[in-house]
């Protein structure tokens, strides 16, 4: 049963791989991430106080994710409902966690490769300076659980409608507030703060972008996956129902 349930995974997970880069979506939206990080990078280098450093831009990049995994997942579920191909699906010997699973899958690969491209600028300060690689290597483990975290959220909101453009305002929405609502723990202070910082994906992501990692940290993004996934799979059963 496990063997056959992998394989159904991996299936759905190959063929949404193959959507991705056989249309502009994957290589439009990741040519829009590492622009956006060579930017920033740019100005590190040509600041007033310049520093051979990635540093300033993992902090600034994982805001982009607001905008990157909402794109990425919006079509995911909400064009199978527009379709109607995910009658299809729930009618198939597949089981439902099986189809979202391997969908998340093909968007967390495409996330990756992504993040991979940005690998440049650490090249080049390998190349000219002499980082250390710790902090480089916990910035980027940080990034791709807040990426992984950000795409369940998308997951979610592609499954409440038929409809990419909703979808993907859904997603964003959501993640805009999970994102920025530190800011107002800042202002709450005590108990307050802490409980609103507890919630904050930003938050939790600011240590390992200073090259600290915390299972506290790696505890909560994890949650956030298993949490809005468990969620996904609930709304694709609702269908079976209607």
């Amino acid at each position: 049963i496990v063997i056959r349930s992998m394989s159904n995974v991996w299936a759905i997970a190959w063929k949404e791989l193959r959507v991705y880069f056989q249309t502009p979506t994957a290589y439009i939206v990741g040519s829009m991430f590492v622009l956006q990080a060579g930017i920033w990078f740019g100005f590190n280098i040509a600041g007033v106080n310049p520093e051979a450093s990635v540093r300033p831009w993992f902090g600034q990049a994982s805001n982009f994710f607001i905008l990157l995994a909402p794109l990425l997942t919006m079509r995911l579920l909400a064009e199978e409902q527009k379709l109607g191909t995910m009658e299809l699906l729930l009618t198939a010997p597949i089981r439902d966690w099986e189809v979202v699973v391997g969908k998340y899958i093909a968007s967390a690969v495409t996330l990756i490769v992504t993040l991979a491209f940005t690998l440049y600028f650490v090249l080049m300060i390998y190349v000219f300076g002499g980082p250390d690689s710790g902090p480089i290597m916990a910035a980027y483990l940080g990034m791709i659980l807040y990426g992984g975290a950000a795409l369940s959220i998308g997951m979610l909101a592609s499954s409440l409608t038929n409809n990419q453009i909703v979808a993907a305002v859904l997603g964003i929405g959501t993640l805009g507030v999970l994102t920025v609502i530190d800011n107002i723990g800042t202002r709450l202070g005590g108990a307050g703060k802490e409980i609103v910082d507890g919630i904050s994906l930003d938050a939790h992501f600011t240590d390992f972008a200073r090259g600290i990692v915390d299972i506290s940290h790696l505890v909560y993004y994890l949650s956030i996956i298993a949490v809005f996934l468990f969620l996904t799979v609930r709304a694709v059963e609702t269908r079976r129902w209607r």
